[in-house]
């Protein structure tokens, strides 16, 4: 187990719809704030999605997400990893233009195309806050989440001409296959950042074997690298305290989660922030700080975004 663990909050996501929870981050304001509370509670890295600030639904507008990353950095120095995965239905031209445009520290760098089902969730729900929410979640049942090598290679040339570090996220096991090719054929410069995503219908199930897995499967195929774990669902927390125990780092989030504990909801990132910090610190670990994350990653600094 490291000295000090990287804690990432993935604050809103395109995951989660309006009508799921009253605490979701909706306006850039408000996923600014909740950002800077993350920070606050340990979090040294915030994941940061955009939403439409009207409906909640997920948006590519890049002035929204400059309106929410330059809030974030005016009140701390979190690290910003800004999303490529974007939501279902935007274009890879969409997803990879903030990267671009704001050459962030940090962002998402999806592995490979696969399923990304959430329409089993629908039937829980007899109502909704929004008529886009269904629509949006029914539409997961026949659709693919595209990564193709050609976008990949794609979104290498764009990292490497902006210096943004890609972290990568592996949803299952021939994902790491793909990121050990584009190592080999160039495109990626090691050392990687991989983050293993667990829980996704459509991709690996959630369990300590398969991380363990994962982990091993990586190692023979990539050689040396730094990882997070998330975990969508119930299983957050005890997945996210065994990657720590091997090594490793975990992001939780409303994006992933949206409870506390069995029955009670998180009220806010930070409150899961800072139950993780308080599991990490149980085992002799310390969160993190943004710059220790910036010198662990090998992160280019703040002051060489654009926003």
């Amino acid at each position: 187990m490291n000295d000090k663990v990287i804690i990432t909050a993935a604050i809103t996501g395109s995951i989660h719809t309006p009508t799921m929870s009253p605490y979701l981050p909706i306006t850039p304001r408000e996923i600014a704030d909740e950002a800077v509370r993350s920070y606050e509670a340990g979090a040294a890295v915030c994941h940061i999605h955009a939403r439409n600030p009207e409906t909640g639904q997920p948006t590519p507008d890049v002035n929204i997400i400059k309106e929410i990353i330059t809030s974030i950095k005016s009140r701390c120095n979190i690290v910003i990893c800004i999303t490529t995965g974007g939501g279902f239905g935007m274009t890879v031209e969409q997803r990879v233009a903030p990267v671009s445009l704001y050459r962030p520290e940090l962002a998402s760098f999806n592995a490979g195309s696969m399923n990304f089902a959430l329409f089993p969730v629908i039937p829980r729900y007899q109502s909704w806050k929004y008529e886009w929410e269904p629509q949006f979640l029914s539409m997961t049942e026949d659709n693919i989440f595209a990564n193709t090598f050609k976008s990949m290679r794609e979104y290498c040339a764009v990292f490497n001409e902006t210096g943004t570090k890609p972290e990568l996220e592996i949803y299952d096991s021939g994902m790491v296959n793909n990121i050990a090719f584009m190592i080999q054929a160039g495109y990626l410069k090691k050392p990687v950042y991989i983050q293993f995503v667990m829980g996704v219908l459509g991709g690996i199930t959630a369990s300590p074997e398969n991380l363990l897995f994962l982990v091993d499967y990586a190692r023979r195929q990539i050689g040396d690298f730094i990882f997070s774990v998330c975990v969508a669902g119930r299983a957050q927390f005890p997945i996210c305290m065994q990657s720590l125990l091997i090594s490793g780092n975990c992001r939780v989030g409303l994006e992933d989660n949206l409870y506390l504990e069995k029955g009670k909801m998180a009220k806010s990132n930070a409150d899961q922030v800072a139950k993780m910090v308080r599991i990490a610190q149980e085992f002799g670990a310390q969160p993190a700080s943004p710059d220790e994350a910036r010198k662990i990653l090998g992160l280019k600094g703040i002051d060489k975004v654009t926003y």
